[in-house]
């Protein structure tokens, strides 16, 4: 019998479970969604008409998996998450929006998934960083491919920090990937990002994925920007809910923290603040 998801270890580096990481994600993903163009901008509509079963790794509250539910209403459209209360949630909104082709499941991206081969056409994966080892990413690729029908596409959308003209701000930005890197989770030498954008593509050849392409996008965070509100409310949460993980990595003490956060709080007000955010997708084709 597959393990209980909810007794396994949690690896995100936020709590999960949070009602206001919940808000933040909901947030973030309208955000990041409309930066993109729409939830699957890269492709033709006839081509994704055409698939039959889609799954969202990670799903979060659910928020891609509705939105490509009620757009593609022959699809059955599948979300996968950890969190208990994310699925819960996503389940609810997919009853009140009567999106019967929506379904939500309990599951641990690290562990083997709980599905057959060749079970779907299409697998979409967003913002998976803050819970990835540098091992896992190779693993679930290949997993992906096992569940994937042959001529299927595996769809991976990853963010670099943004970068801004706030000293604050940016030393903040600084200490996450420190501590990402420190956790293991990140693919940058020396910790000054992320650095799992230029990994993608090479995690999709080294599984056999075939026909790989990828596409670039920039959010553009600045004050007097469309996104500025949105993003504005994201890092002013999402700092606040990291001085646990960067004060257990060593870089910051609570008291050090507040004076820091207030200070970024307040640059990132000014007229002259300016701030970019980079994601990449990658993409590629099971072989037939």
């Amino acid at each position: 019998m597959p393990t209980d998801p909810l007794s396994r270890e949690n690896t995100y580096v936020l709590d999960s479970e949070s009602g206001t990481e919940m808000a933040r994600i909901i947030l973030q993903d309208r955000m990041v969604t409309k930066c993109m163009g729409g939830a699957i901008s890269e492709r033709e509509d006839a081509e994704i008409a055409a698939m039959h079963d889609i799954l969202d790794i990670a799903c979060g509250p659910g928020a891609w998996v509705l939105d490509m539910a009620f757009a593609y209403p022959k699809i059955q459209v599948t979300g996968i998450d950890i969190s208990g209360t994310m699925i819960e949630y996503a389940r609810a909104n997919a009853q009140v929006q009567g999106l019967h082709n929506a379904s939500f499941e309990v599951m641990d991206a690290l562990q083997p998934l709980e599905f057959a081969d060749n079970s779907f056409d299409l697998v979409n994966a967003r913002a998976m960083f803050a819970f990835m080892s540098r091992a896992d990413w190779p693993n679930l690729v290949q997993e992906c491919m096992r569940i994937l029908r042959p001529g299927g596409t595996l769809r991976m959308t990853e963010i670099e920090y943004g970068i801004s003209n706030s000293p604050a701000t940016e030393k903040l930005s600084g200490m996450f990937t420190q501590a990402l890197q420190r956790a293991g989770r990140s693919f940058s030498p020396d910790g000054r990002h992320i650095g799992i954008t230029p990994m993608l593509e090479y995690f999709l050849r080294k599984a056999g994925f075939e026909h790989l392409r990828k596409r670039p996008y920039v959010l553009d965070a600045s004050m007097g920007s469309e996104a500025y509100s949105s993003n504005y409310q994201n890092i002013m949460t999402v700092h606040k809910m990291l001085q646990p993980f960067l004060v257990n990595k060593g870089l910051i003490t609570d008291e050090e923290f507040e004076p820091l956060y207030q200070q970024s709080l307040a640059e990132m007000q000014l007229e002259d603040f300016c701030s970019l955010w980079y994601f990449l997708t990658v993409w590629g084709q099971k072989p037939l």
